[in-house]
């Protein structure tokens, strides 16, 4: 079993998961996480007992390539990091546009809602 790390730039992310697709990697999870200096959505890769995970950073107001062209399901985790982060990600295949989860803030991750919640 291999754990492999790599961090990437936002803008390289699709050639990135085309090579994994193609090396056939199958997506385990997307996750996001609100850090000082913007946002770090970390991706998942699985073949057999090997792992492969990709981080990107990006700021806020950038906006992501979906990868859900060639990974189908990644249209599920990209809506989630878009309502609970407000990061804007391009080409989701099935985009709910804001409306996959019902919170009583919008975006509660984002910089936005965490920089008014502290007063600052």
């Amino acid at each position: 079993m291999e754990q492999e790390f790599r961090k990437v730039s936002h803008h390289s992310i699709l050639s990135e998961v085309e090579t994994l697709h193609e090396e056939r990697y199958r997506l385990i999870q997307i996750c996001a996480t609100t850090v000082k200096e913007g946002y770090e959505i970390l991706y998942t890769f699985g073949k057999g007992y090997d792992e492969v995970q990709v981080k990107i950073h990006t700021d806020p107001g950038e906006h992501v390539q979906s990868i859900s062209r060639i990974f189908p399901p990644a249209w599920l985790y990209e809506n989630e990091i878009h309502d609970l982060h407000g990061i804007e990600i391009d080409g989701i295949t099935l985009d709910f546009r804001g409306g996959l989860y019902r919170t009583k803030v919008k975006a509660p991750f984002s910089h936005e809602t965490l920089d008014n919640k502290e007063g600052k």
